[in-house]
C-alpha cells in the first residue's frame, strides 16, 4: 500500500487505546515500515464535534511518523463513503483500511468489525462505498471467519479482491476465538494462495523467530505485529535483524526504561501530565514485564500522578542491581 521498496513489510497493527502517535513514532523509529491509526467509527466520526476525541486524538498524527493508514469501521455504506472521503481529504494518510476483524462485542453487535464476515453482502456494499470514496489504496483487515463452523476467509477475501481492495491483512483466528488459542497460520496461507493482491499475515508474532515462521508458513508479503510489540517496540528491529540473518539484539534494562520515560514525556506534552501518567500505567506494566523486582515498581507507578514522580521511580529502579 505504501511506496516502501523492501519486502517483507512490517506493520504495526491497529490497537484500540494503544496505537496513538507517540507509540507509533517509537515503533517507526525501531523498524516498523507502516502503521495504522486506532480504529475510527465512521458514524462517530461524522457526527463528532471538531473538538472531540475522534478529531483530536484518534486521527492525530506526527510529522516524524512513517507511512500511516487510517483504519475505519462501520456497516453502513453511506457512512463509510462519507467518512472515508473526509479522511482522504485530510491528506495525511497513505491508505484507508476497513476493519472487518475486530472481535469486540460493542463493535460486532452493531454489525461492524468481524460481524461483517457473516454478512458478506453488506461487507461488499461497504467496500464498494469505500472504493468509490477514495483514490488512496484500500485494504481490509479480516479474520478466518465468525466461528469454527463458518470459516469463510478464502471466498470472503476473493470477494474483497473482486471489489477493488488492494491488500488484505488476515488474523489467523475466528471471531469466536478472540485472542485465545493459537493462530492458524495455515488458514492465512490458504488466503494468500487464492489471491493475486498482497496479503499480510497477523497473529502470534511475539518474537523475531515467530515472524520468520509466519512468513515462511504463509508466504505472505509482510507481517502485522500487534500485542507482541506492547512494551517491546524493539521487536521490529529484531525481526529485521533476523531477516538479514543476524542475531536479534535485546535492549538492556537501561534502554527499555529510558524509552518508557521518553514515551511518558511525549504523552504528557500531548495530553497533559495527569492524563499521560494515568494512561502510561498500562505501558509501564508492559515495559517492565520480566524485569527483576518490577512488581513493587508497578504498584508504585499505579499510584503516581506526576511525571517527576515517575522519573524518580524509574531512575531509582534503573540504578538498582538487575538481579540478586
Amino acid at each position: 500500500m505504501a511506496d516502501v521498496t523492501h519486502l517483507p513489510l512490517l506493520y504495526l497493527a491497529p490497537m484500540a487505546g494503544i496505537s496513538d502517535w507517540p507509540y507509533r513514532l517509537l515503533c517507526f523509529e525501531l523498524g516498523a515500515d507502516i502503521s495504522y491509526t486506532e480504529m475510527i467509527s465512521a458514524q462517530g466520526y461524522l457526527t463528532a464535534p471538531k473538538d472531540s476525541y475522534a478529531y483530536l486524538h484518534l486521527l492525530q498524527t506526527c510529522p516524524d511518523e512513517g507511512p500511516l493508514v487510517a483504519q475505519v469501521f462501520g456497516h453502513d455504506p453511506d457512512c463509510i463513503f462519507a467518512a472515508v472521503r473526509r479522511i482522504t481529504d485530510i491528506g495525511h494518510f497513505v491508505g484507508i483500511d476497513i476493519n472487518m476483524g475486530c472481535p469486540a462485542p460493542k463493535v460486532c453487535t452493531s454489525g461492524s468489525g468481524a460481524a461483517l464476515m457473516k454478512a458478506p453482502n453488506i461487507a461488499r456494499s461497504v467496500v464498494r462505498a469505500a472504493r468509490l470514496a477514495t483514490v488512496l489504496p484500500l485494504s481490509v483487515k479480516m479474520r478466518l471467519g465468525w466461528d469454527e463452523n463458518s470459516v469463510n476467509a478464502v471466498p470472503f477475501a476473493l470477494m474483497l479482491q473482486d471489489e477493488g481492495v488492494d491488500q488484505i491483512t488476515v488474523h489467523g483466528r475466528t471471531r469466536s476465538q478472540h485472542y485465545a488459542g493459537k493462530a492458524d497460520w495455515q488458514g492465512i496461507a490458504l488466503v494468500k494462495q487464492a489471491l493475486r493482491i498482497p496479503v499480510i499475515a497477523n497473529g502470534d508474532v511475539f518474537t523475531a523467530q515467530d515472524a520468520l515462521d509466519i512468513l515462511r508458513v504463509t508466504a505472505c508479503d509482510g507481517a502485522a505485529v500487534g500485542r507482541g510489540a506492547l512494551g517491546n517496540p524493539w521487536l521490529f528491529s529484531q525481526i529485521k535483524q533476523a531477516l538479514r540473518g543476524e542475531p536479534p539484539q535485546k535492549p538492556s534494562r537501561e534502554i527499555v526504561l529510558a524509552l518508557a520515560l521518553r514515551h511518558a514525556r511525549m504523552m504528557a506534552d500531548w495530553k497533559g501530565e495527569h492524563s499521560a501518567v494515568v494512561e502510561m500505567r498500562k505501558h509501564f506494566a508492559w515495559y517492565l514485564k520480566g524485569m527483576h523486582n518490577a512488581a513493587a515498581l508497578r504498584r508504585d507507578l499505579n499510584q503516581m500522578e506526576a511525571l517527576d514522580q515517575v522519573k524518580q521511580a524509574l531512575t531509582v529502579f534503573m540504578l538498582a542491581p538487575a538481579a540478586d
